[in-house]
């Protein structure tokens, strides 16, 4: 069979930018999937995507003209509906042949095949295979009806009446197999070989695509466009760097992989140029000028080697004149307003201290149902300085930089940048005088915001942000918005994690109930559920388990742990450590196995009683298994106390012999009531000893 490459390219105006990456890779993706799910392409076919700001194409190996015939077996019907008494064919069969074109002829050549319980008529058949056109034109539709548009745009195409929905209007389609034109259509577009490069660059004006293979060199060399969009991103950094390089002193571009990506989708022939703006500017913090550069202009601000923000910055432009000076010259003019609605926003605001704008927080509504962000900043005050108090904190600075935390929601500079909460409220609380753990703590109680986000270091920061957490998911929570499927819209997941985390990767010595069952209480009566703080639990613990598993623990050593419903979070790391140590031991599974077996034993007949009188023993295995446990019991409560818990699982190995012993010569549900009852108290004693740690029983397959 032979093959040539294939080439498709859907010619548009202005692709969103930060959606276009993701454009570009679903495109080429779907067309090479129904490809080669057609036959037309396989395995070895090698898929290229390309995406520029005004473009989404596709370059795929090895793509047939015509798909090789399918083989197939027909089900016609049931042998006893086909054929009669005597294997004849019946006017239901005849018929079914007559419209599929065949006649009596071949009912001798059909199978007879079990079909379920019955058997059933089968007719050998080939399938032709699909031409190159007819599956190119499914696989284009089905590319275009698949990508994960973020917003559909609805336009007439020249007739005045026909109307398209798509992303962008497009205005020319390439399918080239080989140098041939694929007769395809999309969009209300019929294929050819014709596309447009740079609109001010371009050698010419349309391009002529010889064949598909030439596409990427043609789009360079003719069309001042580089059309691979990870191509083009490679030579924006490779500028940024050389760029840089020539300036000297150790200055590098800010990194940043989403900004990377926006201007990628920008530019098709990207040229980076070096501009500056007034030094004065960098009395302004420099998080504000960055944001400022980045999230308004899309220009790679430069820092020094020593992470402080330079007066020098880059920018990506999408000509190459031969003198830039103009564009330069333009782009500098262009921030100085920027920068300085920076500067003016920080000094206006340092005009008003922090605590000043405390009791205009009443104004701001944070949930209809649980009051204004002045009443929450309230709560996180008290519940801030509980908890620093439990960590050995200073409870008043915690308490303050609670009653600050929310203050520079107010300020102009956070009104203009949501993104520089926190971080102005502790540039602003050092500017009014403010201890500078409280300064700090304001900025950090944001973190972590994002999974893989470090964590605040200082426990005053701690104190606030587990407070701000706790409050939000007892809050929530109380008023019955739960998350549900992947719809999380107050993020309650991201606060559960950044809880746990906090408690586990800081080592914090707080009990989760109290701390929730203290963040209730800090509401109004009435205000929220009073079973709230047990639901956040169990909430948070399912965020655990998934946690943990996405760091790659073993799921059945997660739920020894987790099933336990720890309350103390930063002793479960250790927990999980010693059962995954103690599954390695050769005796695991058989105590594990054992351990299964105790519970069941005790969950049907409701045993609780742990009471255990000698002089009831009637078997020498149920005295070994006694004076095992008793001998035993100190040692792992003495490991337990200093939290050795690999220690403690790890003497439960010494059980072995004697738990096997028992169970095969005690009879544990014995018609003497006060000798099963003494049983059971001995198997109720082990279980409490083994499962001192973890719930062992999880560790069993069986």
């Amino acid at each position: 069979m032979s093959t040539k490459n294939l080439l498709i390219e859907l010619f548009v105006e202005e692709l969103p930018p930060k959606a276009l990456k993701k454009l570009g890779e679903a495109f080429s993706q779907i067309l090479a999937d129904s490809l080669k799910a057609q036959g037309l392409a396989d395995d070895a076919s090698v898929v290229t995507p390309f995406a520029s700001p005004r473009r989404l194409a596709a370059h795929i190996t090895q793509v047939a003209e015509c798909a090789a015939d399918k083989p197939m077996l027909h089900k016609l019907m049931p042998v006893s509906v086909g054929l009669n008494a005597a294997g004849e064919a019946t006017p239901a069969l005849l018929k079914r042949l007559a419209a599929m074109g065949l006649d009596a002829s071949v009912v001798s050549q059909l199978k007879r095949m079990p079909d379920g319980k019955a058997e059933a008529l089968f007719l050998d058949t080939v399938a032709p295979g699909v031409s190159l056109a007819a599956g190119l034109q499914k696989a284009l539709d089905e590319a275009l009806s698949k990508l994960p548009i973020p917003k559909v745009m609805t336009y007439q195409l020249a007739d005045g009446w026909t109307s398209v929905n798509f992303v962008r209007p497009a205005h020319a389609l390439v399918a080239l197999h080989g140098a041939d034109v694929v007769p395809v259509s999309a969009l209300g577009l019929n294929a050819g070989r014709e596309t447009q490069g740079h609109r001010f660059e371009a050698l010419k004006h349309p391009l002529q695509i010889e064949n598909a293979d030439s596409y990427a060199a043609q789009m360079r060399d003719e069309g001042a466009v580089i059309a691979a969009f990870a191509e083009r991103r490679g030579e924006i950094v490779r500028q940024l760097h050389e760029a840089a390089a020539r300036i000297g002193g150790g200055v590098q571009p800010i990194e940043d992989d989403a900004l990377l990506d926006e201007v990628t989708a920008l530019v098709e022939r990207p040229n980076v140029l070096l501009c500056q703006f007034e030094s004065e500017f960098l009395q302004v913090p420099q998080e504000c000028l960055i944001l400022t550069m980045k999230a308004n202009q899309k220009y790679f601000p430069l820092l020094a080697s020593d992470g402080h923000l330079t007066n020098q910055f880059l920018i990506v432009s999408n000509i190459s004149p031969a003198d830039p000076s103009a564009v330069i010259g333009g782009n500098e003019r262009v921030v100085r307003p920027r920068l300085a609605d920076a500067k003016f926003f920080f000094d206006q605001d340092r005009k008003k201290t922090l605590e000043s704008r405390v009791e205009l927080l009443a104004n701001v509504v944070y949930h209809n149902k649980l009051g204004s962000q002045g009443a929450r900043v309230k709560r996180l005050s008290k519940l801030a300085a509980a908890i620093a108090r439990e960590l050995g904190a200073d409870a008043e600075l915690a308490a303050r930089a609670a009653l600050l935390a929310k203050a520079d929601l107010i300020t102009d500079m956070v009104g203009e940048f949501p993104e520089l909460q926190g971080i102005m409220g502790r540039y602003y609380a050092l500017h009014d005088g403010e201890d500078a753990r409280v300064a700090d703590a304001i900025r950090d109680h944001y973190q972590p915001r994002f999974a893989g986000d470090s964590l605040p270091l200082d426990n005053i920061a701690l104190a606030v942000a587990m407070a701000e957490r706790l409050d939000t998911l007892v809050g929530i929570f109380g008023i019955g918005l739960t998350p549900t499927g992947d719809k999380d819209p107050f993020a309650l997941r991201r606060a559960a994690l950044g809880v746990l985390r906090m408690l586990m990767e800081r080592a914090l010595p707080l009990d989760l109930m109290q701390l929730l069952e203290l963040a209730r209480v800090q509401f109004a009566d009435g205000q929220v559920a009073s079973s709230v703080a047990l639901d956040v639990f169990q909430f948070m613990l399912d965020r655990l388990r998934v946690s943990l598993k996405d760091q790659g623990a073993a799921g059945d050593q997660v739920e020894a742990v987790v099933c336990q419903a720890p309350t103390r979070i930063d002793q479960v790391p250790a927990r999980l450590a010693a059962v995954a140590e103690f599954s390695r031991l050769p005796e695991a599974e058989a105590l594990a196995a054992a351990n299964k077996r105790i519970q069941n034993i005790l969950r049907k007949s409701e045993g609780g009683n742990t009471a255990v009188d000698a002089a009831l023993f009637q078997e020498e295995a149920e005295r070994t298994l006694f004076a095992a446990v008793n001998v035993l019991r100190p040692d792992v409560e003495a490991a337990l106390n200093r939290l050795d818990f690999a220690g403690a699982l790890m003497r439960l190995s010494s059980l072995r012999a004697p738990v096997d012993r028992f169970f095969d010569e005690v009879m544990v549900m014995a018609e003497e009531p006060l000798v099963r009852a003494n049983r059971l108290g001995l198997l109720a004693n082990l279980a409490g000893l083994m499962n001192s740690v973890a719930d062992i029983s999880q560790l069993s397959g069986k």
